[in-house]
C-alpha cells in the first residue's frame, strides 16, 4: 500500500512513502481525520541524513505488526524538519521542556487540536537500556487516551500554556558595545580547548559563526588571542577526520574532542559557512592551509551538492553500502591498511598510512581509519602524496555513494551563494562566482513570487508548498548582498531589498525582536522565535546582519534601526552564552566598526580600477560593504555623486556618516581597510 507521502517533494518523506504505516503529511486534513476518528496524532519528525531516523524507520515503521498498531489507534503524521523548521521548533521546545533533552527522530503524541501530551525521541523495537519499546509506548498512549482522557487534556493544556508564556523580551535595551563583546571573548576563552582547538568537549561541532566573530574581533581590535583561537581551531579541524582529506568538505560534527571520528553526514549549511570562514581566515593571515581548504570545500559543494537546476542539495547521508549489502555509517570514507595496499601497492600504502594516520588497529570501527592529516607532506614527497590522493579518490568513487537529499532549501542556498561568490572573487575563480549566480537565479525564478515572497524548498526545479521562514529571507538576502559586491551588479542589491522589506513588514515583533514565521503564516501552538545560532545562523541574527549591510548600502534608517533592535538580544546573551550567538556577535562587530561603506569608481577595463576593487574585496574591516562601477552609475546608491579623481579611478570610504578623502592608490586604500 502506498500512503499519502508519494507526492511530496521532501526526499525524507519519500523515504517513508512505502511504509505500512499510513502516513499523512502535516496538514489540516490529518488533524480533521484525528477528530473524526477521535484518536490522537502520532507526530514523527526527522530528516533524510539522520542516522537514528533510519534505524527507527527500519525497526518500527517498516514492521507490519507495529504499523497495524499505529494505523488502528492513531493518525500518523510525518514531518521533514528541514522543510518545516517552524513545526520542528515548537514541538522540540516542548520535548526539551518536558524531558530536558531533544533530538531526532522526534516522536510526539498530540491531541486532534495539535496540543502535545507525550514525548520522546528514538524508541527501540523492544525494551532496552531502561527505555520502553515503541509498541509499549503506543499501547500506553492508547490506554491513556481511552481511560484517562481528562488527564491527557490537562497535561496538553498546561504544556501549551507554558509554551505560550515563553515569549522573548529581548531587545529594547540598546545594542552591544565594547564591553559586551570583550566579555563574550572572555567567555569563549574559558571554554576554549587549547590543546585540540574548538570549544567544549565531545561531541564537538565546527563553530563556524563563533570563528567569524573571532576574525572580526581581531580585525577591529587587533586582539591576538582572538585570531589565535580562530586559526588554531581551523587548522585542527582541517587536519582532523571531520574534514574529508580526499574530496574536501566537512562532516556535521566529531564524536570525540580531537576531531578524529566524524558523524559522517555532510550538510550544505556547514560547508557553506566553513568555506566562507576559511576564505576570511586567509584574508586575515594569508595561510596556505586556509586557502586550500576554502577552495577544496567550494569545489566539493559544486561537485557533490549542485543540482541539475543550478541549486545546491541539502545533504549527503552518513550511511552507505559497505560492499556486502549492509548500510554502514562512514563506509564510503574509511580505509584499512589492506585497502590502501590494494589500491596503491605496498610501498605507497606505507607512505599513505603514515601521512593520513591509518593504523593497524584503526581509528574508527572494525579496524578501519578515518583519514587525517597529522602534518603536511615535505617537499620531497609532495608530488607522490598528490598522486596517492588522486588514486585513493578515484578508488573511492567506485564505492557505493551515500544518499543525497536533493531538496533545495532557500536559506542554505543563500549561505552557499555568499560563500562561493566571495571565495571565487578572492581566489580568482570566476567559475565559482558563476555557480553562485546560477543558484541565485534559481532562487529568484523558482522560490520567489511576484511580491518577493519566498517558498522554503524546491526539488527538481519545482517549488514546494511551504512558506519561507525568517532564516530564508535573511540568508538569501545575505547571499544576494555578497553577490552584488562581487559582481558589481546592482540588481542583486535590489532583490535583497525586496526580501528585507518583507522582513520589516511580516517578521518583526515589539521591542526589536523577530519572529521565525510571518505574521500571516499557519498558526501553530505558539509562534516560534529563537535568537540562538545553532547549526546555522538563527533567522533573527541573520536578519540583523543582512539589514545592517543593506542599510550601509542605501542609507536606509528603517533597516538600520531594525538591525540595531535585533541586536539587543546579543547584548543580553553575548556575555552569558557566546558559543550560541556567534553570528549575532559577528554582526555586532560590524555595527561597532561602522560598517564601512566602500565605493570604487572607474571604467571596468581599467587596471587601477580593478586593483582598487580587489583591495576593497580583501578588506578585513568587519562587515564592510562594497559598491563598484562607473561614476554616478544607477547600479548602487553608494556610487551617486562619486566622481573620478583627475580623470582616473578612485575609492571612497565612509563610516558613521563621515567620509574620508578619495584615494587613487591601492596601497593607501589597503591601509584604510
Amino acid at each position: 500500500m502506498a500512503n499519502r507521502l508519494a507526492h511530496e517533494t521532501s526526499p525524507y518523506l519519500l523515504q517513508h512513502a512505502d511504509n505500512p504505516v499510513d502516513w499523512w503529511p502535516w496538514s489540516a486534513e490529518a488533524f480533521e481525520e484525528a477528530r473524526r476518528r477521535d484518536v490522537p496524532v502520532l507526530l514523527s519528525v526527522g530528516y533524510s541524513s539522520c542516522h537514528w531516523c533510519h534505524v527507527m524507520a527500519h525497526e518500527s515503521f517498516e514492521d507490519d505488526a507495529t504499523a497495524a498498531l499505529v494505523n488502528e489507534n492513531f493518525v500518523a503524521v510525518k514531518v521533514d524538519r528541514e522543510e518545516r523548521p517552524d513545526v520542528d521548533a515548537v514541538y522540540m521546545e516542548a520535548v526539551q521542556a518536558a524531558t530536558g533533552q531533544g533530538g531526532w527522530p522526534m516522536t510526539v503524541f498530540l491531541t486532534p487540536d495539535a496540543a502535545p501530551f507525550y514525548f520522546g525521541t528514538y524508541f527501540p523495537p523492544e525494551p532496552r537500556h531502561g527505555m520502553p519499546s515503541f509498541p509499549e509506548v503506543l499501547e500506553g498512549v492508547k490506554g491513556a487516551w481511552a481511560d484517562r482522557r481528562d488527564e491527557v487534556g490537562e497535561v496538553a493544556e498546561r504544556i501549551v500554556k507554558d509554551l505560550a508564556g515563553r515569549s522573548l523580551a529581548y531587545g529594547g535595551d540598546g545594542v552591544p558595545g565594547e564591553e559586551e563583546l570583550a566579555q563574550a571573548l572572555l567567555g569563549l576563552t574559558r571554554e576554549y580547548d587549547a590543546t585540540r582547538g574548538g570549544f567544549g568537549g565531545a561531541p564537538k561541532f565546527p563553530p563556524s559563526m563563533v570563528l567569524e566573530f573571532l576574525l572580526r574581533h581581531h580585525a577591529r581590535t587587533g586582539s591576538e588571542g582572538a585570531l589565535q583561537m580562530a586559526a588554531d581551531t581551523c587548522e585542527a579541524m582541517a587536519r582532523g577526520g571531520i574534514y574529508d582529506q580526499l574530496g574536501g568538505g566537512f562532516a556535521r560534527y566529531a564524536v570525540d574532542r580531537a576531531w578524529v571520528v566524524p558523524h559522517f553526514e555532510k550538510m550544505l549549511y556547514d560547508n557553506a559557512l566553513l568555506c566562507r570562514v576559511y576564505a576570511h581566515l586567509w584574508k586575515a593571515t594569508g595561510s596556505d592551509l586556509a586557502r586550500r581548504v576554502a577552495l577544496e570545500t567550494a569545489d566539493f559543494l559544486v561537485r557533490e551538492l549542485r543540482t541539475p537546476e543550478g541549486g545546491f542539495a541539502s545533504a549527503l547521508d552518513a550511511d552507505s553500502d559497505d560492499g556486502t549489502g549492509r548500510h554502514v555509517e562512514g563506509a564510503y570514507y574509511a580505509w584499512t591498511p589492506d585497502q590502501l595496499t590494494e589500491v596503491l601497492g605496498a610501498e605507497d600504502a606505507a607512505l599513505a598510512a603514515a601521512h593520513y594516520g591509518v593504523t593497524e588497529d584503526g581509528t574508527f570501527e572494525h579496524g578501519s581509519s578515518v583519514l587525517q592529516l597529522p602534518q603536511e607532506a615535505g617537499p620531497a614527497d609532495a608530488d607522490r602524496i598528490a598522486s596517492i590522493a588522486a588514486r585513493l579518490l578515484a578508488a573511492r568513487e567506485e564505492r557505493e555513494r551515500p544518499g543525497r537529499d536533493d531538496k533545495v532549501v532557500a536559506a542554505w542556498n543563500g549561505l552557499a551563494i555568499a560563500a562561493l561568490a566571495e571565495t571565487g572573487a578572492l581566489f580568482d575563480r570566476p567559475d565559482l562566482v558563476e555557480r553562485a549566480t546560477e543558484a541565485a537565479d534559481l532562487l529568484v525564478r523558482v522560490h520567489m513570487d511576484e511580491s518577493a515572497r519566498l517558498t522554503r524548498t524546491s526539488k527538481d526545479g519545482r517549488a514546494g508548498t511551504n512558506d519561507g521562514v525568517l532564516e530564508d529571507y535573511a540568508d538569501v538576502a545575505e547571499g544576494f548582498l555578497a553577490l552584488a559586491a562581487v559582481t558589481g551588479e546592482g540588481a542583486w542589491l535590489d532583490f535583497a531589498g525586496f526580501l528585507l522589506d518583507l522582513v520589516l513588514d511580516r517578521f518583526t515583533a515589539e521591542g526589536g525582536a523577530f519572529y521565525d514565521t510571518a505574521h500571516d503564516a499557519e498558526a501553530l501552538i505558539r509562534r516560534p522565535q529563537d535568537p540562538t545560532d545553532n547549526a546555522a545562523p538563527s533567522g533573527w541574527t541573520a536578519a540583523a546582519g543582512a539589514l545592517l549591510s543593506y542599510a550601509a548600502h542605501t542609507g536606509s534608517d528603517a533597516h538600520r534601526a531594525a538591525a540595531e533592535g535585533g541586536l539587543g538580544v546579543v547584548k543580553a546573551l553575548g556575555p552569558r552564552a557566546p558559543r550560541f550567538i556567534g553570528w549575532g556577535l559577528a554582526v555586532s562587530e560590524a555595527l561597532l566598526d561602522g560598517p564601512r561603506e566602500i565605493a570604487v569608481v572607474g571604467a571596468p577595463g581599467d587596471a587601477v580600477f580593478q586593483e582598487l576593487r580587489r583591495t576593497a574585496l580583501l578588506a578585513t574591516a568587519p562587515g564592510a560593504v562594497l559598491a563598484s562601477g562607473a561614476p554616478d552609475s544607477e547600479e548602487f546608491p553608494l556610487l551617486k555623486d562619486r566622481p573620478l579623481v583627475a580623470g582616473g579611478p578612485a575609492a571612497y570610504v565612509c563610516r558613521h556618516f563621515t567620509c574620508d578623502a578619495p584615494v587613487t592608490d591601492p596601497e593607501a586604500l589597503r591601509r584604510k581597510l
